[in-house]
C-alpha cells in the first residue's frame, strides 16, 4: 500500500464545495471517481479542509491509500485529459504511511478578492467580489492588524458550523491593492465555519466608513449574534496554501 499526497487546484464554480454530499457536485466526488479509474480499485480521499460552495483553491491537499501501481508522473498526466479543466493536479508524491491532509496541516492562507468599479465586469462575476464606490484602505489595513495573535472567533462564526473550538491563532493578516483590485490575505493554525468570508463582510464595512477599525476590535471580543454580519460572497475566497511545517519555518510564510 502506497499513501500519495496530492496538491490540486480548481474553480469551485460549478461545484457545491470540495467535500462529497448526496446528489450535489463536489470536487471530491470527483477527484475519487479519477483515481478509482486509475488505480484499478475505490480510492477514498482525505482533504485538508472544506472549501464551500463556489470557493476557489489554489493549493488543496488531498493523502490516500492504494495498492494501485500507477506511477505517480503518470497519474498526474493522465489528470490532464481524464479530469475536467476545473480541476488540476499540479503535484503527486509518495508520503509515510500515516500522513493525513487534514490532520496535519499545521497553518494554512486563505485570500479574498474584491473588485473595485461602478460598472461590474460580468468576466469577473466568479472569482471576485464586484462592489462599487470607495474604500479606505487605511483603515481595512488597520482594522485588520487586530486580527494577529489568539482569538475566540465565535462572533464571526456561522451556524451550523462542525463543532471545533472557535479559538484560534492569526500568523498575518493584511490588505493589497493593484488598480481596483483589493486582496485580504489571511494565514492561521484554523478557521471555523464562515470565519474568512464574515471577516472580509466586517472589514469593508470598515472600508465603506461604516464600522470603526476599534468597534471591529471590540467585535473580537463578542459573541455571535451581538453585532451586524454576513458572509461575503463566495465566489471572491481561495484556499491559497497549506502547509504541514510550524508557521515561519517554511517558504510561504
Amino acid at each position: 500500500m502506497r499513501t500519495i499526497k496530492l496538491v490540486l487546484a480548481y474553480d469551485g464554480t460549478l461545484y457545491n464545495g470540495f467535500q462529497k454530499q448526496p446528489d450535489k457536485p463536489s470536487v471530491q466526488q470527483v477527484l475519487e471517481e479519477f483515481l478509482s479509474q486509475v488505480c484499478g480499485e475505490t480510492v477514498v480521499t482525505t482533504g485538508s479542509g472544506r472549501t464551500d460552495a463556489g470557493v476557489h483553491a489554489r493549493y488543496q491537499v488531498v493523502s490516500f491509500t492504494t495498492a494501485g501501481t500507477i506511477p505517480l508522473p503518470n497519474l498526474l498526466r493522465v489528470s490532464g485529459s481524464l479530469l475536467p479543466p476545473d480541476i488540476v493536479l499540479t503535484s503527486a508524491e509518495t508520503v509515510a504511511p500515516e500522513f493525513n491532509a487534514r490532520k496535519d496541516a499545521r497553518w494554512k492562507r486563505y485570500v479574498y478578492q474584491l473588485r473595485l468599479a461602478d460598472q461590474r465586469d460580468p468576466f469577473s462575476r466568479n472569482y471576485c467580489w464586484q462592489l462599487a464606490g470607495k474604500l479606505d484602505m487605511a483603515g481595512m489595513q488597520r482594522a485588520a492588524a487586530f486580527l494577529t495573535g489568539t482569538h475566540d472567533f465565535s462572533g464571526f462564526q456561522s451556524t451550523g458550523s462542525a463543532p471545533v473550538s472557535p479559538v484560534k491563532t492569526i500568523y498575518a493578516a493584511e490588505w493589497r491593492t493593484q488598480g481596483n483590485r483589493f486582496w485580504f490575505s489571511i494565514s492561521g493554525n484554523g478557521f471555523v465555519y464562515h470565519m474568512v468570508r464574515n471577516l472580509v463582510w466586517s472589514l469593508v464595512q470598515v472600508g465603506q466608513g461604516l464600522l470603526a477599525p476599534e468597534t471591529f476590535r471590540q467585535q473580537l471580543t463578542q459573541p455571535r449574534g451581538t453585532f451586524l454580519n454576513s458572509p461575503a460572497p463566495a465566489q471572491g475566497l481561495y484556499l491559497d496554501y497549506v502547509s504541514y511545517v510550524p508557521w515561519g519555518t517554511g517558504p510561504k510564510s
